[in-house]
Order: C-alpha cells, then structure tokens, then sequence
C-alpha cells in the first residue's frame, strides 16, 4: 500500500506554507501553547466528540476521549478535540432529535472540512448520532474511524432483569392498566438505566453501532462492549492509535462504505432482529456514500440469530458475553462480503478469524434462528404507495394479517387527549397523521401509539397501529411506520377517515386502504395542505429540504452528487 508521506498532509497546507496566512496560522499555535514541533508533519487527528451532560448515553465520552487521545499520540499524531452536538434520543430534545440529525451531519462535514486535519475519531451511539456522524465524515471525505458509546449495564428490579426502553413500555401499560403503582414505577426507573451508555437493548442506538461496525467503520467487536466495561476504554485508545495510519495510508470512508459493505449492514439489521429506524439511517448513509440503496433491499430472507429485547429475550451485556457483533457475523457469513476492506486494515474476514458463539441461546446457529425471517417487512399498497415498514418479529402473530375498523387521530396531541375515550374495539386499526418528516417536524417517534386504557384493563396489549411516524427502536407491537408519502404532503394517510376498513396483510406484503379509487379521488380532492409552521430558522430549512421517509429523510442539497472544494489554506 502506497504511503503518504508528511508533505502530503492536509494540516500541512495550512501551517506549513510561507505566506500571510500559514504565518498567521502557526502564530496562533503559539498562542495556544503548542510548538510547531509538536505537530509539524504529524497527522492531526480531529476527535469529534458528542459528549453532553444532558446526554446520558454519552456521559463517558469526555474521558473515552482522553483514552483516544493516548492513542493518537502513542502512534506518532497529534489530537485535536472538535465538540460537536449531542443528540439524546427522544429523551430531551424536542420535538424529536431526528429534526436535528441533519443539522449534526451538516457540523461534522464542516468541521473537518473547515479545519486544518488530516483524520477523524468519531465519538457518538445514540441513536441519531451515530448516522449523523458518518454522513458528516463520509461527505468530508477524510479518513475516519467511529468509537461506539457502548450499551449500559442491563437493569434490576425486584429480582427481574430489565432492558431499557422495552421493559419501561409494558411497565407503563401496567401502570394505566392499575397493575403498577406509583411506588413500584419510581423504583423500576431507578433500576432501569443503571450507568452511562445507550440502550441496551436491540434498540436504535445499538442497531446502528452494530452497522457502523459491520460497514468496517470500527474496530473488530468494538460495538458490544458494554460503555463501562475496561475494554471500551481499551478499544477507545485503539481506535486512536489506528487512525493515524489510515491517514497514512489515505483510507478514507469511500474505500470502506461500499456497496457489498451497505448490503451486509442490511444483512446485519435483519439478523439482529434491529431497530425500523435502521431502513431510514441506511438509506441516508448509503446515498451519501453514492450507493443506491432502497426499501426493497431489506425486506430479504435473513433468519434473526440474536435473541435480544424487544424482540427477544436477552440483552446487550448478554450479547457481548456471548462473543458479540463478530460472533453474530461469523453465523452469517454465507450472506456477507467478507473480503472488502475495513477500517482494521485488513479484509471483514480478518477481523472474523477467531469469532466463535460462547452462548448459542443468545446467538442462534443457522439452524435453530429465533425466527427464519422477519427482522423487517416492506408494506406497499394504496395506503402507502412508496412504502412503509414492520418489525414481523416484534408483533403479535395474529394480526399480521388483520382487517379492521379505522380510528384516526389527526396529531399525536390529539392522540394524547382522547385515546381513552374514543369508541374502540380490540380489532380496530389506530392510525395517526401529521407525524411524518415534515408534518412532525422531524418524524418523531410516536407510531407506538397507546393502547386504549379500557382495552388494556381486558388484557389486550396489542393492536395494528398505523402512521407516518417512527417509533424507538426499544418498541414493539404491531405498528406500521414510515407510510409514504406522510399525510402533511397530501399522501393517502391523509383520506383515511375513522371507520373505513383498513387491511394488514404482512405475509402479503400490503397495506390497502378499502375505499375505492373515486371515493379517494373525490376526498383528495377536497384537500388542502396544512399552513407553513415556521417562518424562520432551521425549522425553516428543514421544511424547505427534508425528503421522505423512503428517501432517507437527508437535506436534498446535502444529499446531492458532487463533492465542495478544498479551502483556501494559503
């Protein structure tokens, strides 16, 4: 492999030149405290760092950066730390921190574009950021490596063992259905998130950090490692010390994300039994990347191996005493592109070799899968013409295929104040709109719609949900997200009227509203688009350039072809 050598850095543009500005850039240096010895013809290396203390999945980053840092020096760099916005989830950030992945994915590119540096550690794993970050990094183009926050430690509460997100939803159904009280709920929170780390899970964070793995943007198993475990630290100063040889040897995210790599993350998904927002992610990273990616390439017959929450039975902390993500890919070898490069320096199979399952309950082997498919299903049908998705393995098998009476709530605050009142059947069809990637703004995470309180007082814990929304990655039942076109831009989710017949058929593939062509053409024409909300502001931007669910949900600019000039550094 061909080697840069020092003159060749790109922070050498910016220092090492004899006019006004390199003069100037080298004084500043100075004033930092920095001698140009200490970093001339050395790779510098821009840490971009999501830590917050009001993201709780990113507390630790602030010392896992000093580890990366360690890394880099050992390796002959010199690290430079680039604070970059933390988006928590769903936790805090209103209305939803998807509104805002875009505008994380906008700071990265800039930062190292803008910046005298040579690579990139990327620092992040809850759920958006993770996406954010590599679509920054890849259109920036420089060599980059991703450090995982890690899952936290998995939950106690009176002898059971809790996962985050999925046991705070049944625990939240008891408690409106008076099985729960108050008491009981305040110590099940106390013992539900026990650490730092994202979810623990198979939620969104810990699906994407598993992808950022499998496309090669990691260390070999270092998205498993529980956040606090000695070997995150370990892994952090690792992945410090090997990008200052993919600088040298000008690895970049284009050689790594390629197409064979964004087929086998679809792979890993689907085997993980992953989170729906990972169709949305994908599709956005893979265009950055320019690999046309689609809804068709993951409805695929992968079995799911991982028995993991909330569509299994284990944990993270489980998963990764079990032999982890390389364990997992290791059984799914037959599906993968094993001898494509990755951040590692070798080949997925090097980083494979000695992969082996420590608990087969956890990871399957190919022949006993938690189920033979239906880690995710593609719905089409007159009801969402370009598609909406479901988690097959996180529903109740009955109502995979179902036919029922609509009742439709046209926002989610709507939803909120009259979801215990509306007349309702165990075999209604709750649909929500207004939800979407504008009309949220943001497409929050609301498709896990409640189920009604005098139904949940009969037993009843599922119901066929339906709307443009997503819903967290710790979610389960049987809800139908992502339908579009949303209902904001007049797509048919916005003709449905409560009581028409709705019709679920998964096995079928389809999703059919049961209205005639002429009666909706007759309400389509009726309808009028909702009035622009935001004046002003990066809503603004938002609401003039966010595409649709199918598409990704990138900015149309920052999704376009082309890549933006160097900057004048002299």
């Amino acid at each position: 492999m061909t080697r840069k050598s020092p003159e060749q850095l790109r922070s050498r543009r910016w220092y090492g030149g004899e006019g006004l500005r390199s003069f100037s850039h080298r004084t500043r240096t100075r004033q930092l405290g920095i001698g140009a010895d200490e970093h001339m013809g050395k790779p510098v290396i821009g840490i971009v760092n999501t830590w917050s203390e009001i993201n709780p999945c990113h507390l630790h980053l602030r010392e896992r950066a000093e580890a990366v840092k360690r890394g880099v020096w050992q390796a002959g760099g010199y690290p430079i730390e680039l604070p970059a916005s933390a988006l928590c989830g769903e936790t805090f950030q209103k209305p939803t921190a998807m509104l805002y992945r875009n505008l994380l994915a906008m700071e990265v590119e800039e930062l190292l574009r803008s910046y005298p540096v040579d690579g990139a550690v990327l620092m992040g794993g809850c759920d958006k950021t993770t996406p954010a970050l590599l679509m920054g990094a890849t259109s920036a183009g420089l060599p980059s490596i991703f450090v995982p926050a890690g899952p936290m430690l998995r939950g106690h509460w009176r002898g059971k063992t809790l996962g985050s997100g999925s046991d705070m939803w049944r625990a939240w159904d008891d408690k409106r259905a008076g099985l729960v009280d108050d008491r009981q709920l305040a110590e099940l929170e106390e013992g539900l998130a026990r650490s730092p780390g994202h979810c623990m899970t198979m939620g969104t964070a810990s699906t994407m950090t598993s992808v950022a793995e499998t496309l090669g943007m990691t260390l070999p198993g270092a998205a498993s490692i529980p956040a606090v475990d000695s070997a995150h630290s370990r892994m952090a100063a690792a992945s410090g010390a090997r990008i200052v040889d993919m600088v040298w040897e000008d690895l970049t995210p284009a050689k790594i994300m390629t197409a064979e790599a964004f087929s086998d993350a679809v792979v890993t998904v689907l085997g993980l039994g992953g989170s729906t927002n990972a169709v949305i992610h994908l599709v956005a990273m893979a265009r950055r990347a320019g690999v046309p990616l689609s809804l068709s390439d993951f409805d695929r017959p992968v079995p799911v191996l991982a028995d993991i929450q909330p569509g299994g039975r284990f944990l993270m902390e489980d998963f990764y005493y079990a032999g982890g993500l390389r364990a997992l890919l290791a059984q799914l070898k037959p599906w993968l592109h094993v001898s494509r490069p990755v951040a590692s320096g070798g080949t997925l199979d090097d980083g494979l070799a000695d992969a082996s399952v420590h608990d087969p309950e956890v990871i399957r082997p190919l022949d006993n899968p938690v189920a033979a498919e239906g880690g995710l299903a593609v719905l089409h049908g007159n009801l969402a013409p370009s598609g909406a998705v479901i988690k097959p393995i996180a529903a109740d098998p009955s109502l995979l295929r179902h036919t029922g009476p609509a009742v439709v709530f046209d926002s989610y605050a709507e939803m909120q104040r009259t979801i215990d009142t509306v007349p309702v059947t165990a075999s209604s069809v709750l649909v929500l709109r207004g939800t979407g990637p504008l009309g949220g703004p943001g497409m929050p995470e609301h498709g896990m719609l409640p189920i009604p309180k005098s139904l949940l007082q009969q037993g009843v814990r599922d119901m066929v949900r339906i709307s443009d929304a997503r819903m967290s990655g710790t979610s389960f039942g049987t809800c139908v997200l992502h339908v579009a076109p949303e209902s904001h831009v007049g797509g048919p989710l916005a003709l449905v009227r409560t009581g028409d017949m709705i019709t679920l058929d998964v096995p079928g593939r389809e999703l059919r509203l049961e209205v005639s062509d002429e009666e909706l053409d007759r309400r389509r024409a009726q309808w009028s688009p909702p009035e622009t909300r935001f004046p002003r502001g990066y809503a603004a931007l938002h609401a003039q350039h966010i595409t649709q669910a199918d598409e990704g949900c990138d900015f149309d600019f920052l999704a376009a072809p082309g890549e933006n000039p160097e900057p004048d550094a002299t």
